[in-house]
């Protein structure tokens, strides 16, 4: 089955009818029953693949893990000093669905390391309504702090600490930007040494608000992601008792510059990935601007599609290019 952030354009959901078009069930306790099981990809280190994968465990008591992508090409040019980009990336689902390991996200992260010549590390946190917001960017930072510190070999000795970016796709965006947020406070007492984060990449990422915009009105039977579904997901995955003008959903709420004064001290770029089918395009865009208006550095590509895309075709060369291009700048 596919993922629920990346269906078909031609397969009509029931708008009136979220928990069904989700596949999932709520429980009395709180948590969910989740009906559809996504396929799982295992790590692999044979030697056929381009790409080598390992999981790493990152805090046992939550159950909490990063999977590594490594290109094959970086083991046998050992003898080459130049290490390769390190990007920590936080994967979609609405924050109620899929893992580091559920094949849509590895293959993903798998073309992008491909594509990029980057080591990837794909964070698998706690998921909502078991563990609701701020679980997540909690989980997304501890991860931060393992891999500066971590002693794993493909970490230590073929990332490049000083050109490390923060990534995610959907929920997964959402939590890049959070974590952003959080770190670029912190950085200045050298909590993240040596790691140094260049840039924010903010692919497809999933906002909201209390008042719908003209492209939520306008998707509200959308066949990728109808606004439905949009609202079930924040109101399992916000703090309890949270409306949707939280600063966790709707960004521009947020009227403390200090983080935005740090992230343009640090010369940090922010790059924002989005398609004009996606139901929260308008929020992409206002996001945008919001952060040209705080003095951010921006760069944006919106094209045509729908809403995670680019999971329909992972291995789309024009997509990672424009990565590329930014890591590159």
């Amino acid at each position: 089955m596919s993922h629920p952030l990346s269906k078909s354009a031609s397969s009509p959901l029931t708008i009136d009818d979220p928990l069904k078009n989700l596949g999932i069930v709520r429980n009395q306790d709180g948590s969910i029953t989740r009906i559809i099981q996504y396929p799982t990809t295992p790590p692999t280190q044979d030697l056929i693949n381009p790409i080598l994968t390992k999981d790493l465990p990152l805090n046992p008591k939550n159950k909490t893990w990063v999977r590594i992508f490594l290109p094959k090409k970086a083991l046998q040019n050992q003898n080459n000093s130049t290490k390769l980009p390190l990007i920590v990336y936080y994967h979609g689902g609405g924050f109620i669905y899929t893992s580091a390991s559920s094949t849509i996200n590895h293959d993903f992260c798998s073309n992008m390391s491909l594509q990029l010549s980057a080591v990837i590390a794909s964070v698998d946190y706690r998921l909502a309504p078991e563990y609701r917001l701020p679980a997540a960017y909690d989980d997304s930072v501890e991860a931060l702090h393992w891999l500066r510190t971590t002693d794993e070999t493909w970490v230590r000795d073929y990332a490049d600490f000083s050109k490390c970016y923060i990534m995610g796709s959907s929920a997964g965006g959402n939590i890049a930007y959070h974590v952003g947020l959080l770190v670029s406070t912190t950085v200045n007492s050298f909590d993240f040494d040596p790691l140094k984060i260049r840039g924010l990449i903010l692919h497809h990422p999933f906002f909201g608000g209390s008042q719908r915009t003209e492209s939520e009105l306008r998707s509200v039977n959308d066949p990728v992601l109808p606004i439905g579904n949009c609202d079930l997901m924040w109101e399992l995955a916000l703090p309890e008792g949270a409306g949707r003008d939280h600063w966790y959903c709707n960004p521009t709420v947020v009227d403390d510059d200090v983080c935005f004064e740090e992230i343009k001290r640090l010369r940090w770029k922010v790059f924002v990935l989005g398609c004009y089918g996606d139901p929260m395009i308008d929020r992409m865009v206002g996001l945008v601007a919001m952060l040209r208006r705080k003095g951010v550095e921006v760069v944006d590509h919106f094209g045509e599609g729908h809403h995670g895309v680019a999971y329909g075709d992972p291995s789309n060369e024009k997509f990672f290019l424009r990565i590329k291009d930014f890591i590159d700048i």
